[in-house]
């Protein structure tokens, strides 16, 4: 007599986003029986349809038009462009979204052995979910409920209109002008991307430079990329108030300090019209004095992340979060439950798909395979979409200092590469941290074209234990931007391989008189 399963599922995962969907399609092929939750109407979370997928789509039309405006540059006549149709550009986000769609379709994963369901996920008890009011029980859990805009308490912003990513890549029209308040990744991206595109754009900082988690002369480079393409950053700047107003227009200047008379300044200083929202920042000496307000068409909040918990009533499965609100796991992902599990930006720390990939398989091993693999962290690289693109793996002089580790730097400029001269990319460089003393490579850091590209050579040196030597060594075809990782690596070693010793030496053997 067959024996009745205690749990409906081996492994329930809540969340069809990045972490999810590995995780489950990883479980079922392993032949687990697994039920994916999904509280949106579609799989594919926030990356598909809010995040990665629309805004690398959009990058790449404002990288279209950039250089269309820089015919000259080529040697070509110069066009005459019309207007960006926005709603065209949207239409063609949707278009890719589809695309990606199929993949991440509830019909695949039913194919694959997976019992999806729709509707919002409760915890009952530590083994026991409701989904969308029905009870499934499982042996074991994932929670991959990934993350959400995060939205300060700024004084005013329950009162005006703003976007985040989930409003901005359908939008109808483009907006004239777009105050982005945030100075990370997708604050980056989104303003060169709509500035490119036609729209006047401020970007309001927080703290006193662009991308704070990477290393400030790389940083350096995209805030130059940004200015030159008509971004205005203001940094170190204090929001004091947001206000919606009913017109845009006035005269590039300031609120005027006691008894002096204020005006009005949209983000480029022109007139404008047409309701928007207005910005009153207290800014660092030397944009003037008085309190400087900002009017734009559109607010864009890109403050960064926060995990996605809300409604799952962690409590009564004994669930509990830490840092950033995030879900506290180990290095098995697991979380205070040793049943239940959490992957993703849900955890509050790395929050990038490809964490979130590879976490969702230390999950796999864990729960169904019931190997103890730990996630490995130290080498997750990251790359910021910008153009320049700005991409890092492992230790940079930041995280170094932080940490008391002394460092070497050898750094390579994409200017002495043929490639990136003959397409016209010269600016960025590539950046190696070394241990004091040794060719060991602790991080690498690349600003310049395609720089994403180019990190994942060092992605796998890094990971493979590659010497230097072997990377110096190997032959890269001739014109790449790759040459420059040979060429830095080839630098490195240089300084032992053409050393005075290595003179002597040849000199004594060879009876050498150079």
């Amino acid at each position: 007599m067959a024996r009745t399963p205690r749990h409906d599922a081996d492994l329930l995962v809540i969340g069809g986003g990045a972490a999810g969907l590995t995780a489950a399609a990883g479980a079922a092929r392993f032949g687990a029986r697994v039920v994916l939750a999904e509280r949106e109407p579609a799989l594919g979370g926030d990356c598909l349809h809010h995040g990665c997928v629309p805004s690398k789509t959009l990058l790449a039309t404002a990288r279209a038009r950039h250089v269309m405006r820089r015919a000259a540059f080529f040697g070509l006549p110069a066009p005459e462009l019309d207007a960006v149709d926005f709603a065209a550009v949207a239409r063609r986000i949707r278009e890719v979204q589809a695309v990606i769609q199929r993949h991440d379709s509830p019909q695949r994963f039913a194919a694959l052995g997976v019992d999806v369901r729709f509707g919002p996920a409760r915890f009952c008890d530590e083994h026991t979910v409701a989904i969308g009011g029905r009870r499934v029980s499982a042996a074991r859990i994932l929670i991959a409920t990934g993350s959400s805009a995060q939205l300060p308490p700024l004084p005013g912003l329950d009162t005006v209109p703003f976007l985040t990513n989930r409003e901005l890549f359908s939008l109808d029209a483009l907006p004239a002008s777009l105050l982005v308040l945030g100075g990370g990744p997708m604050a980056c991206e989104m303003a060169q991307a709509f500035a490119r595109l036609g729209s006047r754009v401020t970007m309001v900082l927080r703290g006193p430079r662009v991308l704070p988690r990477d290393d400030a002369d790389m940083a350096g480079v995209v805030h130059a990329a940004l200015a030159a393409d008509g971004v205005r950053v203001l940094a170190g700047a204090t929001v004091k108030m947001l206000r919606a107003v009913s017109a845009i227009s006035g005269r590039h200047g300031r609120l005027g300090g006691p008894g002096e008379s204020g005006e009005s300044v949209g983000p480029d200083g022109n007139d404008e019209a047409g309701a928007g929202v207005e910005a009153e920042l207290e800014v660092p000496r030397g944009e003037g004095r008085g309190p400087l307000v900002v009017r734009a068409d559109r607010l864009l909040v890109a403050l960064g992340r926060v995990p996605e918990t809300a409604g799952l009533d962690l409590a009564a499965a004994g669930v509990t979060t830490g840092k950033h609100g995030g879900i506290s796991v180990d290095q098995r992902m697991h979380t205070g439950q040793p049943h239940i599990f959490a992957a993703g930006d849900v955890t509050g720390e790395w929050q990038f798909t490809h964490a979130a990939g590879h976490e969702a398989g230390v999950v796999v091993a864990n729960a169904v395979l019931r190997l103890p693999r730990r996630a490995d962290h130290a080498r997750m690289p990251w790359c910021t979409f910008t153009d320049p693109e700005l991409a890092s793996v492992g230790c940079n002089e930041r995280m170094a200092a932080e940490r008391g580790l002394p460092v070497d730097v050898h750094v390579e400029p994409f200017a002495a590469n043929d490639r990136a001269l003959a397409e016209g990319t010269p600016e960025g460089r590539l950046k190696l941290v070394l241990r004091k003393g040794s060719s060991r490579v602790l991080g690498v850091q690349a600003v310049g074209p395609h720089a994403g590209e180019v990190l994942n050579e060092w992605v796998a040196v890094l990971g493979g234990g590659v010497r230097l030597s072997a990377l110096a060594g190997a032959v890269h075809p001739y014109p790449t931007l790759g040459e420059i990782s040979a060429r830095a690596a080839g630098n490195v070693v240089s300084r032992v391989l053409f050393s005075a010793g290595a003179r002597r030496l040849l000199r004594l053997l060879f009876g050498y008189r150079g």
